[in-house]
C-alpha cells in the first residue's frame, strides 16, 4: 500500500517515542528474523504463490494480542461497511495465517489474492497489480515488545486491514479502480497523484455516519493508536485539490484526514476521479503540484 504504518511507537506508559528507537529497528535478533522472511520475496513474480512461513509461538502470541486489542478498539469507531466486511473476512484470531489461507477465500469472495512483498514496491507495480486482483503483502510479524505499534507495515496490517476490505465486493471494486487507473499511465507524477488519492482514501479514509467520523481506511483499521485518536485529527471534507496539496508524515499520527459522507460517496468520488484518469488529468482538473510527502508507493517492508 502507500502506507508506512504512520504511528510513533507507544511506550508502556502510553507516551510516544522516536520511531528509530522502536525495537523493530534496534533488536538484532528480530531484524535477522525479519530480514530472512523479507529475503524470500527477492525476485518473486506477481501472482506466484507466497512461500510457507513457519511462525513461532511468540509470533502467534503477538498476532493474538494485537487481534484482540484491535477488535476492542473497533467498537464504535469503524464505519458500518467495514463492520459488515469484517463479518465475511476469513481472518483467524488465534494464529498468523499464511497468505494462501486468507487469499484463497478472498478470491472466492471478490477475486483478490495476496502477492508477496518484501521491500519497496514501485508505484507502477504496487498499484497496477490491483487491476489484476493482486494486493502486495508482507509476511513478517511486528516486534512483540510493542505489539500495538509497528513503524512499518507487517502481516497483521496487510491481512487484518486490507484483508477486511478485500472481503467486500464494494471495497474490492475500488482497489481495482485504483489499479486500472495506474495501468493507463506511466509517468511518476501521474502515479504519485493516484497514490496520494489511495493514501487518503483506502489507507486513511474517514466516513461520517450521523455526523460522527468513523474509520474506513485500512491503515486506521489495523492501528490501535490511530483508532483511539483519529477523531482528534483535522478531518476535512473530501476535496481533491486540498488533498494533493496536503503534506503528510510517514512517522507519527496523521494530523490531517479527509472524510466522505458515506461509503457510497467515497465510491462515487474515487470512480469519478479514477475512471477516466490519464496523463492529462492534472492539467485537465487544474490541480496544483503535489505537496511534499513522506512516501509514495510501497514503503520499505
Amino acid at each position: 500500500m502507500t502506507d508506512s504504518m504512520t504511528q510513533t511507537p507507544l511506550t508502556a506508559t502510553g507516551q510516544l517515542g522516536c520511531a528509530e528507537e522502536h525495537p523493530g529497528f534496534s533488536d538484532p535478533l528480530y531484524r535477522r528474523r525479519r530480514d530472512a522472511i523479507v529475503a524470500l520475496a527477492v525476485g518473486h513474480a506477481v501472482g506466484a504463490p507466497s512461500p510457507h512461513i513457519s511462525y513461532s509461538g511468540a509470533e502467534h502470541a503477538t498476532w493474538r494480542s494485537v487481534h484482540s486489542s484491535l477488535t476492542g478498539a473497533w467498537q464504535g469507531r469503524v464505519c458500518r461497511a467495514v463492520e459488515e466486511a469484517r463479518g465475511r473476512a476469513p481472518i483467524p484470531d488465534d494464529h498468523v495465517p499464511q497468505h494462501a489461507e486468507v487469499g484463497d477465500r478472498l478470491y472466492e469472495l471478490t477475486g483478490f489474492r495476496f502477492t508477496l512483498a518484501g521491500g519497496i514496491v514501485p508505484n507502477e507495480r504496487f498499484l497496477g497489480a490491483m487491476a489484476e486482483g493482486y494486493f502486495h503483502a508482507v509476511q513478517y510479524v511486528r516486534h512483540p515488545r510493542l505489539p500495538l505499534y509497528t513503524p512499518e507495515p507487517d502481516v497483521l496490517h496487510d491481512v487484518f486491514g486490507h484483508g477486511t476490505h478485500l472481503a467486500d465486493p464494494g471495497f474490492a471494486d475500488l482497489y481495482r479502480a485504483v489499479g486500472r487507473a495506474a495501468a493507463r499511465v506511466s509517468s511518476p507524477d501521474a502515479l504519485d497523484l493516484i497514490s496520494r488519492v489511495y493514501w487518503f482514501s483506502l489507507e486513511y479514509g474517514v466516513v461520517r455516519e450521523s455526523g460522527v467520523p468513523k474509520a474506513c481506511g485500512a491503515a486506521l483499521l489495523s492501528s490501535y493508536g490511530e483508532l483511539r485518536r483519529f477523531q482528534q485529527a483535522d478531518i476535512r471534507p473530501w476535496d481533491i485539490s486540498d488533498l494533493v496539496t496536503c503534506p503528510y508524515p510517514v512517522a507519527g499520527y496523521q494530523p490531517v484526514l479527509f472524510s466522505t459522507d458515506s461509503t457510497d460517496h467515497l465510491a462515487d468520488a474515487l470512480h469519478g476521479f479514477l475512471d477516466d484518469f490519464d496523463e492529462d488529468t492534472r492539467d485537465r482538473l487544474r490541480l496544483p503540484p503535489l505537496a511534499a510527502r513522506g512516501f509514495m508507493g510501497r514503503p520499505a517492508d
